[in-house]
């Protein structure tokens, strides 16, 4: 069959399975972008909370500072935590941070998309649970931590349609 004789139905439908329609490459080019600056400012939040509990945004007491040390930080995950048993405070603040500093790099980076994403949404969702319980919940809305959670819940689901099929047939997985 000629070029000439085929359908235009079937020329068209033939481009949005290939993606050669030009508002399908703006969708996934935006796709893409939003992905990259969520993936980058939800990383630099972790990372910056880590550099402060060790003092590289300075001292305690210092504008803008929040904790200007780890005894400090240690101090506010016992009254985020206020449930948990003391001795296990410590542990607790090591494994955030811990987690935060994997997360935050990995995300800036943008390896291990699915594992990091559904793990910050995890560990956000859990910080937003222990501030609401502590708190209240009007902390953990104030502060965006379930906001956060959810952006790294959309980045999760983003993740399962690395290829930009999200509404398509085609599937990456």
């Amino acid at each position: 069959m000629a070029a000439s004789t085929i359908p235009n139905e079937l020329i068209e439908k033939d481009r949005i399975e290939q993606g050669t329609r030009p508002e399908e490459k703006i969708r996934k080019r935006w796709s893409s972008l939003t992905n990259m600056y969520a993936r980058w400012a939800l990383g630099a939040a972790f990372l910056s909370s880590v550099a402060d509990r060790f003092g590289l945004w300075g001292k305690y007491g210092q504008k803008n500072v929040s904790w200007g040390d780890f005894g400090h930080f240690t101090q506010y995950v016992s009254m985020v935590n206020s449930f948990f048993p003391a001795r296990v405070i410590p542990s607790v603040a090591w494994i955030a941070t811990i987690a935060e500093t994997v997360f935050g790099l990995a995300l800036i980076m943008g390896i291990y998309r699915r594992i990091v994403t559904i793990g910050s949404a995890g560990l956000l969702f859990l910080f937003a649970l222990a501030m609401s319980i502590s708190f209240g919940v009007k902390s953990a809305i104030d502060y965006s931590v379930f906001s956060a959670s959810a952006a790294a819940l959309l980045l999760f689901v983003a993740s399962q349609n690395i290829a930009g099929t999200i509404g398509t047939a085609k599937s990456t997985d």
